[in-house]
């Protein structure tokens, strides 16, 4: 998507030909940067190849496993909400249950799944898992634009098929796949935007008028960073967590804004950025995440029925000053208030604490995943006593050095000002620190699900120093060759070693013995 540049008097700019094959001048080159690769169509090959093969793994054997017929662990939340859903036309009902703590949008996702396949396996995990294939496309092409190279984006792809939190959650009737996905998006879209936003700049440059304003020029309209908005308010839709990426993501486009306008050598970049962009960029990643969410709620406004949906003239709640807004607002604003009263008070007791609670601290490394589903009294792994089980368990070959990961990040974004480094740990940060601000409430692993794409970009991007540059000689291109395989290898080895538990697959006692390493494994 483009826009016309026009100078600050609104006249149009006609670039001159003789000027246009003039060479670029080092703020161009600056704000260009290196180019995408030519290989345009392998791109998108490898891509498509990898994202078919990333299907194929997710969708193998999905009705697998079940508790008797129904859903397992958090599925017996969402999936029955999800059935109200389709049977309601939009919305949840069930006032017996009440507990209907998230927004609508996943479960109205898995609802079309239900609507397709009926109501079963397949049924309430289909859409989970077209969510989870979804990523291994986004990755691959993320990882390619940060890294301008086809090969780092096919790793990332390989990596992200071989993570065992998302080949597990992309096969639950949960909600966690949808805000990694859309989170995902959002970022892929920022980074667009900031590469299309420096291209224009560039233009500006070349043409001579960049400093015809002490702000800069203006940019036009930015469909990418619209089309980010978009993607936080879908995540908006799923959980309340897209609060937390509305500011993180919103940080970045400033902070994108502001590096692309010093290197285009304008005069105030800082003000440049707050009187040109920020306005803007509020508009698309803070308001219309909020549409959106209301959106989201479009069958619970049209209904007479859902949870709720009259909870003020049920209640008998005087409005006072709010009496200017319609029943229905006030209503879900005070549904919206009740659910953020759960969630504060969702503590673990003491004297019974979750078999499968973990803290914040212990999920970049993973070392304490969750039990989904367990039954020992299965056939068809040898011996006479068989075990089919499913753990959320994140690859240790990459978990396991989640930690030096974002340390290294962390290094190359203050003191080498790398911002692929630096948005990754955005990315990361934007849906991990939050979760310090209440340690006392229930917490578990899956939460963490959102993290596992930006850990891939982020050791793709420390694959890629390992790697080299092709221009730095045959023998030290070789030699990170052979490290970046060897290191590629033994993810996907790993993947495979844990593959029975991550599928509920026949196994004999000894070896689910031997699939649990540590001891907070179990």
């Amino acid at each position: 998507m483009t826009a016309v540049l026009t100078r600050p008097d609104d006249e149009s700019v006609r670039p001159d030909p003789v000027e246009a094959l003039r060479p670029p001048t080092d703020r161009e080159l600056t704000l260009l940067g290196r180019g995408m690769p030519a290989d345009r169509l392998r791109g998108w090959v490898v891509t498509l190849v990898l994202t078919v093969i990333g299907g194929i793994v997710r969708l193998q054997n999905l009705g697998v496993p079940t508790d008797k017929g129904s859903p397992v662990f958090d599925e017996k939340h969402y999936v029955p909400q999800a059935w109200q859903v389709l049977r309601n036309g939009g919305y949840e009902d069930n006032y017996g249950y009440e507990l209907v703590v998230h927004p609508p949008l996943a479960k109205q996702l898995i609802a079309i799944g239900e609507w397709l396949f009926g109501y079963n396996g397949w049924g309430w995990r289909i859409m989970p898992a077209l969510a989870g294939t979804l990523m291994v496309l986004l990755v691959v092409r993320v990882a390619r634009r940060l890294t301008r190279s086809t090969l780092l984006g096919a790793i990332a792809g390989i990596l992200v098929i071989s993570d065992g939190v998302l080949h597990l959650q992309s096969r639950m009737g949960m909600l966690d796949i949808f805000i990694a996905l859309f989170v995902l998006a959002a970022f892929a879209c920022l980074l667009v935007d900031r590469d299309q936003v420096r291209g224009r700049l560039a233009t500006a440059v070349r043409e001579g008028w960049v400093n015809e304003s002490v702000w800069g020029p203006k940019l036009g309209f930015r469909w990418w960073r619209f089309a980010t908005g978009l993607m936080i308010g879908l995540t908006f839709g799923v959980k309340w967590s897209a609060l937390y990426y509305i500011v993180a993501f919103g940080l970045l486009c400033v902070g994108f804004d502001v590096a692309a306008r010093r290197a285009a050598g304008v005069e105030r970049p800082w003000l440049g950025t707050i009187r040109r962009d920020v306005l803007p960029a509020l508009w698309a990643i803070l308001l219309i995440p909020f549409l959106m969410y209301f959106a989201a709620y479009w069958a619970w406004f049209a209904s007479e029925t859902a949870t709720d949906r009259h909870y003020t003239e049920i209640k008998d709640i005087a409005p006072g000053v709010w009496g200017w807004v319609p029943p229905a607002l006030r209503s879900l604003g005070d549904y919206t208030g009740n659910v953020l009263h759960f969630h504060e008070t969702l503590v673990t007791p003491k004297d019974n604490p979750h078999p499968w609670e973990s803290k914040p601290w212990t999920w970049p490394m993973g070392l304490r995943p969750m039990l989904y589903s367990y039954n020992g009294e299965v056939t068809g792994c040898g011996e006479a006593r068989c075990i089919s089980a499913t753990m959320l368990i994140g690859t240790p070959a990459m978990w396991w050095l989640a930690i030096p990961m974002l340390g290294w990040a962390a290094w190359r974004s203050i003191f080498r000002a790398d911002w692929r480094y630096a948005a990754v740990l955005v990315g990361y940060l934007g849906g991990y620190v939050f979760w310090f601000t209440n340690i006392d409430r229930q917490m578990y692993f899956f939460y963490a699900t959102p993290l596992a794409a930006f850990l891939v970009l982020g050791l793709t991007l420390c694959l890629g120093q390992i790697l080299g540059s092709a221009r730095r000689g045959f023998e030290r291109r070789g030699t990170g060759l052979l490290v970046v395989s060897l290191y590629v290898g033994l993810v996907v080895a790993n993947f495979a070693w844990l593959w029975p538990i991550l599928n509920g697959i026949a196994i004999t006692n000894g070896q689910w013995e031997a699939e649990r390493w540590l001891p907070s494994w179990r």
